[in-house]
């Protein structure tokens, strides 16, 4: 239920003038009230009080309303939900992407890379209430972007990982450190209180860079009751992937050659294994979209979220009456009481 609330609460002190105001209104109807001595009132007891002398009184009434509304106003009232704490139901997920050279390859459309983006930030446009993170890597591992419900933060970061499919622009090493990914979102995950707790890992290659091995990865994961869902995504066979080549004319161009998908399917069905998850094995967008849809179906667990509400102005709820009261006192002065002094 919506309450009011003031912008400039203090304006609201004004009110007081009303009292001076009905004051001075009683003394000055007092000192201009005449008096006529007479021998007797007989004959005068019967006489009506007649609607004009309500209304003079009530046209005062009028423009104490008018002043009163007017101080609101400018007190700038506003609307607002109340803000509190509502349990709701989520998951805690951290998405570990690779983001190395070969997920440029175009067996996707318009690659890998872009295609796991656009359904991943489908996935977390769909899961409202879930705390997700992102954690990216390739021959290094960084997190991207810890946990949050602020999931305009998160898709807005999502869109930075474009800096890695331009080789000048790439920050980190180029590989694939499938161990030391998982690792990273382990550590983001391992604090958690939430009862469900999940890593969805894509990568199209095979772990041959970092420190940390992806057994030693999922066997952390699973200490911390951290269940990890695998992706492999590329084609069977072979993909065209964009290789950058000398010019004979000097500079560089861009050529495109079927290369071999090599994902390591073992390793990665081994950390599902291992942590109660499962391994999927994405050729297309579109079975990646479904292996996202299948995740979107795991059980969920309480969360508590903060809720905020949207603050309105309401100034001319108050502003508006004025106007039309103080457009009526006039009227009745007008019409009614112009040879009332």
């Amino acid at each position: 239920m919506s309450k009011y609330i003031f912008a400039n609460p203090e304006y609201l002190y004004l009110l007081f003038i009303l009292v001076p105001m009905l004051g001075v209104y009683i003394w000055r109807h007092r000192k201009l009230s005449a008096s006529l001595q007479i021998s007797t009132i007989k004959g005068l007891e019967n006489i009506p009080i007649t609607f004009r002398h309500v209304l003079r009184h009530f046209v005062f009434v009028l423009k104490m309303a008018v002043v009163g509304l007017l101080i609101v106003a400018l007190a700038r009232p506003q609307s607002s939900e109340s803000w509190q704490n509502v349990t709701t139901e989520g998951i805690d997920v951290v998405i570990a992407l690779d983001v190395s050279s070969s997920m440029l390859a175009r067996d996707f459309v318009p690659d890998r890379l872009s295609a796991a983006q656009n359904v991943a930030v489908e996935f977390i446009s769909g899961r409202r209430n879930d705390k997700i993170g992102l954690v990216v890597f390739s021959g290094e591992s960084f997190t991207q972007c810890p946990l949050t419900t602020d999931h305009a933060v998160l898709i807005n970061l999502f869109k930075d990982i474009d800096m890695f499919k331009d080789p000048q622009r790439r920050p980190i090493e180029d590989g694939t450190a499938i161990g030391n990914g998982l690792a990273q979102a382990v550590a983001r995950l391992k604090d958690s209180n939430a009862k469900s707790k999940v890593v969805i890992l894509l990568t199209d290659g095979e772990n041959n860079k970092g420190e940390i091995a992806p057994k030693t990865a999922a066997e952390l994961a699973k200490t911390f009751g951290i269940r990890v869902y695998t992706i492999g995504v590329g084609t069977i066979g072979t993909a065209p992937y964009p290789i950058q080549v000398q010019s004979p004319f000097g500079g560089v161009q861009t050529q495109i050659r079927d290369v071999e998908v090599k994902i390591d399917e073992e390793t990665l069905e081994q950390i599902a294994e291992t942590t109660g998850g499962r391994y999927f094995r994405a050729t297309d967008n579109e079975k990646l979209k479904e292996i996202y849809t299948e995740i979107d179906k795991l059980e969920k667990t309480k969360i508590e979220v903060k809720e905020f509400s949207k603050r309105d102005e309401e100034f001319q709820r108050f502003a508006i009456p004025a106007l039309l009261i103080f457009g009526l006192a006039l009227l009745i002065q007008a019409v009614f009481l112009r040879s009332i002094p």
